[in-house]
């Protein structure tokens, strides 16, 4: 198993992912890179941004919008606002035993609006439109419902992030979500790769679960999000790749 210690690749892993596996999606402008708006809202700022890297940040971003800063530790430069913060953790496979489940189904984009009534309902975090071509998505269907979900998010290389791992109120219990951790992760594993997750440092159960399946913490981080400046200091365009 890969080392991410050594690698530090997880550090940063939407720039991991938009510099490499995922390049198709990054929309660039400088050294800021994010993935568009209706497939997910990581974006990745260089380790240590400076001045341009704010100004072409708020630039792509638009004046006056919110952007998301995963993993940003430092301070936001004058004419930002930070208007949400919460801690997060990030865990990586330390033994996880991962299985296909017969009853699992991959999903496509016919199943995108139940999948977005099914997070909506139950909130394991963003899953947007076009979410669903980060990566392979499963699910479980009762009478013809869809009922318990998870898929693949960031792709750092050798990495796949799970995410979107949720099950309908009404089946929860059942060990759903726990079965789709381990198929996504047997599909990951199978590519060669290692899974990896993120989860709120407050949600003291789900990280209790992730540990016993044979994930480890390995990195401390937060989830923030910031307003941009009202007033940009040029109008560049910014530079789109498809």
């Amino acid at each position: 198993m890969s080392d991410p210690e050594a690698s530090h690749v997880l550090d940063n892993p939407a720039l991991a992912s938009l510099a490499g596996p995922h390049a198709r999606f990054a929309e660039r402008r400088g050294r800021v890179l994010r993935y568009p708006v209706d497939v997910s809202p990581w974006l990745a700022l260089p380790a240590e941004p400076d001045a341009d890297d704010w100004a072409d940040l708020a630039a792509l971003a638009g004046p006056g919008s919110e952007v998301p800063l995963p993993g940003f530790r430092g301070q936001v430069p004058p004419g930002w606002e930070v208007t949400f913060h919460v801690e997060g953790v990030q865990l990586v496979d330390d033994g996880l035993a991962t299985a296909p489940d017969a009853e699992a189904v991959r999903l496509g984009p016919a199943d995108v609006p139940e999948m977005l009534d099914l997070v909506a309902r139950t909130q394991p975090g963003p899953f947007l439109p076009r979410t669903i071509e980060l990566g392979t998505y499963l699910g479980i269907r009762r009478e013809g419902a869809l009922i318990a979900m998870a898929g693949e998010r960031l792709h750092p290389p050798g990495w796949t992030e799970i995410s979107a791992v949720c099950t309908d109120p009404a089946f929860r219990g059942q060990g759903l979500g726990t079965r789709l951790i381990r198929a996504v992760a047997h599909g990951i594993r199978e590519r060669g790769e290692t899974p990896f997750l993120h989860t709120g440092a407050h949600n003291a159960g789900a990280i209790r679960l992730y540990e016993s399946l044979g994930f480890r913490l390995r990195l401390r981080t937060a989830f923030l999000a910031a307003r941009a400046p009202e007033r940009l200091a040029d109008d560049r365009a910014a530079i789109v790749v498809p």
